[in-house]
């Protein structure tokens, strides 16, 4: 057995992990780099296997940067199936089309206005190129064990990171029987909407993300998510401006809609006009409410009460142009925009707009990846560049990592404790070098005879 990382090696973004074992080339998740440019110029390079040599891929959830690679590796020659679970299949159905339409209108703009130094400005890929992966994809639940080969088989189990996502579970039964885990991203406990990260036992080897290796959610005073979210949205309405929230269409935007609900419910903050500016956050409703088998008992519950869980009183969902550039008339509202790292999508054209204005507030609601702009901004850069023109930053921009879906290292810590064993060897990925490093003094210190790895990009290990 084998086992190789071409992406998500000391930085967030890119998972690729090939497993061989057993005549089989098993490639868990397919995504897209985001941030620095020497990280995005990797999606634009020849694969780092080639595409129709693998025999299956399976995928631990929706999130682009676990799967918006796919296309580029379909259209090079991949043509097996794609594991994942049904959630997150429906998601896919919704995410890899829109990604290929922004892909495709980034390079429109970027060619009318003349803001490449290509020319012309070419999308990494299509719509048609999304919409062709979609023939390969195959819905497996949760806990069905799948054989690729003889005596090598998998399994999803809730990872509670966002709805659909999974810890994959590889089990070869050869010679010496091995068991490898790959744990995506690790969700939060007594988080809205879905249930807790699924307890493990044990595993002989051990992918584990650390995208909050050196971080603890909430903010210094102790404040939860929700109350600094509730602090923005009073103060920012009593000076008249609209709150700008960045968020990923899958799995933020929902949670956030929840937290409002509750906030009005409970009188702590003004009942104001939300809407969603995302079509595909918009589709992605519809998923959420479709799989009540994802939902946790309080989602349940509020459910049977006749509740929406997911609506404010006054939500608006708005999928048409027009329909987005007359938020820009709106004074006190809360706009939620997609995407969440500020990189493309309407959240663009909503920032060119909000960002001069003191009025304003700008949100942040999730992780920042280095490089992007909403790193940019989170980091209290006074002017930033959004399709090449420098726009002043008045607005008062706030970072709430207390919303995000990643366990942080005390979570992590609390998730390794369900082991009755140490793993025989533990691999970092998913984090920033200072992250990775954290968590890797976080485990050594809190777990005696845990041998861990934090491999380089292209790294192979004999497991």
């Amino acid at each position: 057995m084998r086992l190789s990382f071409y992406g998500a090696t000391r930085t967030v973004t890119g998972s690729k992990f090939l497993l061989e074992a057993c005549g089989q080339r098993i490639l868990v998740d397919c995504g897209l780099f985001q941030g620095l440019k020497d990280l995005r110029l990797r999606n634009w390079q020849a694969p780092p296997v080639r595409p129709g040599s693998i025999d299956a891929i399976v995928l631990t959830h929706a999130h682009i940067d676990h799967t918006g690679y796919l296309p580029r590796f379909v259209s090079q020659g991949f043509e097996g199936p794609i594991y994942a679970t049904p959630a997150t299949v429906d998601l896919l159905k919704i995410l890899l089309p829109d990604a290929g339409y922004l892909q495709e209108e980034e390079a429109r703009y970027r060619n009318k206005y003349k803001l490449s130094k290509h020319s012309p400005a070419l999308p990494l890929y299509t719509i048609e190129d999304a919409e062709a992966v979609l023939k390969f994809l195959r819905p497996l639940p949760y806990r069905q064990v799948h054989e690729l080969a003889r005596g090598f088989d998998f399994q999803f189990l809730p990872a509670g990171h966002i709805l659909g996502s999974s810890f994959i579970q590889f089990h070869e039964d050869g010679t010496q029987e091995k068991t490898v885990l790959f744990t995506g991203d690790i969700g939060r406990y007594n988080q809205p909407i879905i249930k807790d990260p699924s307890v493990v036992e044990r595993a002989d080897y051990l992918v584990l993300e650390s995208t909050y290796g050196n971080r603890l959610h909430g903010d210094k005073n102790g404040k939860s998510g929700r109350d600094q979210l509730r602090d923005v949205i009073v103060q920012t309405a009593r000076r008249g401006g609209p709150v700008l929230i960045p968020s990923f269409a899958v799995g933020r935007a929902q949670e956030v809609l929840y937290l409002l609900r509750e906030l009005e419910e409970e009188k702590l903050i003004p009942v104001l006009p939300v809407f969603v500016d995302s079509p595909m956050a918009v589709d992605a409703f519809d998923v959420f409410q479709a799989h009540g088998e994802e939902h946790d008992l309080e989602m349940i519950r509020i459910k049977k009460s006749g509740v929406n869980p997911l609506y404010t009183r006054n939500t608006r969902f708005v999928r048409s142009v027009q329909e987005s550039k007359n938020i820009n008339d709106r004074s006190s509202a809360i706009i939620i925009s997609a995407n969440g790292m500020a990189t493309g999508g309407r959240i663009l054209h909503h920032l060119i707009h909000r960002l001069p204005d003191e009025r304003n507030s700008i949100v942040f609601v999730g992780f920042q990846a280095a490089g992007t702009r909403g790193r940019t901004l989170a980091e209290g850069a006074r002017e930033v560049k959004i399709f090449g023109v420098n726009y002043p930053v008045r607005a008062s921009v706030h970072v709430i990592d207390g919303f995000s879906a990643h366990g942080d290292y005390n979570e992590i810590l609390r998730w390794l404790r369900g082991f009755k064993a140490a793993p025989r060897k533990t691999f970092l990925v998913h984090g920033e070098p200072n992250a990775i490093e954290g968590m890797k003094n976080q485990i050594v210190t809190n777990f005696e005879g845990w041998q861990v790895e934090i491999p380089e990009y292209e790294q192979q290990y004999e497991l």
